[in-house]
């Protein structure tokens, strides 16, 4: 048994413990404490004492140990001096001395880009009311004080600008403290949030898109998810040696769709939406496409585009709230707000945004190149959009009012990377690549409709064309570069390779699809195209 042996001094308005240590029966000779007699004296060192809190309630004294897992009182008393008690022994688990110990979930911050996206609306409002308030405070005063307060300002305007060229230098220092290397291109850039607060808001934004698509989520199952699933799985192995690729968890989740859309989460969560898949031709264009939003995730666009928008938004509140303190009416200043905003998404957002797409293109395609998928399918797929889009009528919008680049730069700007994008793969000792290039395929099967429908225009008969098909249409799709064809296509035509018969059984369906080994497949199960890419013979991670 052990006991305690605890010196108590009491005043008025406190007690402390002046000597604590832990003492056995063989303590003090001859004495008795609790009922136990104390033979020996046994002092131990201070780690082995216990944590002792002096309460007092009153008249009474109580002690506590605040050290043992078994934590409660150890004595009450009104008399002073010298005590002695026993100590339950120590236990490994709280429930072996009988008391129940609930301890609730540990509490996580929220993430801070989600703070942002909370606060960036109200601080605008606030924005707001402070210029509106600064108007109608000078709208209050008398002409005289006005003028006293021109004249103080202008007494003062060394100061003003003292004070304003210390903002700009604290601002530019805290621009120059957050740059960061963007990995891969070794871009330098604005960081504010960082990889891990995205992450944690990733998490959550996954949560809300799973939630929201969990009734259109195709089966594992599904040939097209396990397509999608096999590229993504097949990029990450062959990427592995790039950090951000090997230390996020890739999932696929396909989404019953008809909108052309994919996006990859930075918690590496991959949508795809059935409408893209309507758009590819063949595994090498999904392969550069699922490159490309991967890209978007590892190189951390979104907390880089975040934190340029901070930044602006920080900015522009000092420039609205000027705007409701200048303008003399309301409707004014609502007028102006709407420019300023204006001017923000066109001259700041849109272009950066721009940037950073192409720069996933970039990124994309050297993904796809290190998987062995033929690169010279992206700029076909870019033609093959831009070719639909002018055969359904949708109007062309305006790069400088877009987010992306135009369909006709991309195609251009991977036209120029492809080369070094060849040499990449070939690095990579992967199968070598047919000498039929599939833009010189698209090209003259785009030229033969072309040439098809001025025969059909000369001869006046109308009834088997499609009047949104005009010569003009066809002629503005293809690059300037392409010869006019000498021969006829082969018969990997547009009808194969065209995004109206593009739809999701070309991964799976009996049509055949063109592959880079110049073979053709007829079923997922036997799919030559496929094998190539996810197992090149001779490949070995580059």
């Amino acid at each position: 048994m052990e006991l305690l042996c605890a010196r108590l001094i009491r005043s008025r308005r406190f007690c402390s413990t002046l000597l604590s240590t832990r003492l056995t029966p063989q303590s003090f000779p001859g004495s008795k404490a609790g009922g136990y007699a104390l033979k020996t004296r046994l002092i131990l060192s201070s780690k082995e004492l216990p944590r002792l809190s002096c309460q007092r309630t009153a008249n009474v004294i109580e002690l506590y140990s605040s050290n043992s897992p078994c934590r409660g009182r150890l004595f009450s008393d009104k008399t002073l001096g010298t005590v002695f008690f026993p100590l339950r022994p120590r236990c490994p688990l709280p429930t072996q001395c009988g008391y129940q110990f609930h301890t609730s979930g540990p509490l996580r911050a929220i993430p801070v880009p989600l703070i942002w996206l909370v606060l960036k609306p109200l601080q605008k409002i606030v924005a707001v009311i402070l210029g509106r308030s600064i108007r109608k405070w000078w709208a209050a005063l008398p002409p005289n004080k006005r003028q006293l307060l021109r004249e103080a300002a202008w007494r003062r305007r060394w100061h003003l600008v003292a004070a304003g060229s210390l903002f700009l230098l604290i601002f530019a220092l805290f621009c120059l403290t957050h740059l960061d290397e963007s990995p891969l291109t070794g871009r330098m850039r604005l960081l504010v949030f960082s990889r891990e607060n995205y992450m944690e808001l990733a998490g959550l934004t996954s949560k809300a898109y799973m939630e929201e698509y969990e009734e259109r989520l195709l089966p594992q199952t599904d040939p097209r998810h396990q397509v999608v699933e096999r590229l993504v799985s097949h990029l990450s192995e062959r990427n592995k040696e790039i950090p951000e690729v090997s230390s996020v968890p890739w999932s696929v989740h396909v989404v019953q769709d008809p909108t052309r859309n994919a996006f990859v989460l930075p918690n590496g969560k991959v949508f795809v939406f059935t409408g893209m898949l309507d758009a590819v031709a063949d595994v090498h264009q999904l392969t550069i496409l699922l490159g490309h939003e991967m890209a978007h995730a590892i190189m951390g666009h979104a907390a880089e585009q975040a934190s340029l928008s901070h930044m602006v938004d920080f900015l522009s509140l000092i420039l609205l709230t000027t705007i409701w303190a200048v303008c003399p009416r309301d409707s004014l200043a609502v007028l102006g707000h709407w420019i300023q905003n204006k001017l923000v998404e066109l001259m700041f957002s849109r272009p950066y945004s721009r940037k950073l797409e192409s720069e996933a293109d970039q990124v994309g395609l050297q993904l796809a190149a290190k998987a062995c998928a033929d690169v010279r399918a992206g700029p076909v797929f870019w033609q093959q959009i831009e070719l639909s889009d002018k055969l359904s009528g949708e109007p062309t919008i305006p790069e400088w009012l877009s987010t992306h680049p135009s369909h006709r730069n991309r195609v251009t700007q991977l036209d120029r990377l492809v080369p070094k994008a060849l040499e990449l793969r070939e690095s990579c000792a992967c199968p070598a690549l047919p000498a039929t290039d599939p833009r010189a395929v698209f090209a003259k099967s785009v030229r033969l409709l072309l040439e098809n429908a001025k025969r059909h225009e000369r001869e006046g008969d109308t009834g088997t064309v499609n009047n949104k098909t005009q010569p003009g249409v066809l002629a503005a799709v293809l690059p300037t570069w392409l010869p006019a064809p000498a021969a006829a296509p082969p018969a990997m035509g547009l009808a194969t390779m065209g995004p109206a018969a593009a739809t999701p059984q070309a991964l799976v369906s009996p049509s055949p699809i063109p592959c880079a080994g110049g073979g053709q497949t007829s079923s997922l199960d036997a799919q030559p195209c496929l094998t190539v890419v996810l197992d090149p013979p001779e490949a070995s991670s580059c």
